[in-house]
């Protein structure tokens, strides 16, 4: 049975971030590196995909909205993201390999964790791969997103709103390991920890600078530079964030919202 597993998640076409996590000591001695989707979207998505491949049997990739999004995309489907540059170009970065490669890609796996038992990773909730659910949400919201869940899983990890958290809620331990590419809030890489039946929430500390000037000498995406700039060095803080998402949780819509990403 699987003793250790480092979760990661939104990685969002961010290599840099990627590589730091994975060289973290306690993700090389994991024995299962589980990541909860979202590899795409951003400046590097080819390169992530490869680098993500290249972990082989030691990693399970999950597929996220922006991971299906872009494999549409890249076959001439519509989805209402023709006005997003970033959507366009990360889509005619996916090479026939990694059409494939997300094309077989699940949504979601449940897997016996010692110390956990059963437990169920997505990339949004497990009915829904764009699904808000954050970490003030109701119960009542809580049950309805767990409606089909089997009662053996005690324990559901999931990404998507890049803003770690672990919560108890209608009887199930939920995680969330944020972001490790585009995080809201904290600044540097997030992941998390699952090591005999404890959660840890990990985060793995970055120069930003440092970041967006290697990141902008590597990718070809145009305007990256200002792409860094607004979501690498002026990030959504987590009010925002959560001010952006609510109305997606089936709150009251607020006055003022800024922009959360992808």
């Amino acid at each position: 049975m699987v003793r250790t597993v480092a979760v990661l998640s939104d990685i969002h076409g961010m290599l840099g971030p990627l590589d730091q996590v994975l060289g973290e000591p306690a993700v090389v001695s994991a024995d299962l590196i589980l990541v909860t989707g979202d590899h795409v979207w951003g400046p590097e998505p080819a390169e992530v995909l490869d680098r993500l491949v290249s972990l082989g049997d030691r990693a399970v990739l999950l597929r996220g909205n922006a991971d299906r999004e872009l494999l549409q995309m890249s076959r001439g489907v519509d989805v209402g993201l023709g006005d997003d540059p970033v959507s366009v170009w990360g889509a005619e970065q996916l090479r026939p390999d990694h059409q494939q490669l997300l094309d077989v890609m699940p949504e979601q796996v449940t897997m016996e964790i010692d110390g956990f038992g059963p437990v169920l990773f997505c990339h949004a909730t497990p009915r829904d791969d764009q699904e808000v659910v954050l970490v003030d949400s109701r119960i009542e919201r809580w049950k309805e997103v767990f409606e089909d869940v089997p009662p053996s899983v005690s324990t559901v990890v999931c990404g998507h709103t890049h803003m770690p958290f672990t919560r108890l809620a209608a009887g199930r331990t939920v995680v969330n390991p944020g972001s490790v590419g585009l995080p809201y809030g904290r600044a540097g890489a997030h992941w998390a920890l699952l090591h005999d039946g404890a959660i840890t929430l990990r985060h793995t500390s970055l120069d930003r600078e440092k970041l967006i000037l290697e990141t902008a000498r590597r990718s070809d995406l145009p305007g990256v530079e200002q792409w860094l700039d607004d979501y690498v060095r002026t990030p959504a803080d987590d009010v925002e964030a959560l001010m952006t998402f609510g109305p997606r949780d089936g709150r009251p819509r607020a006055d003022t919202e800024s922009e959360a990403a992808h």
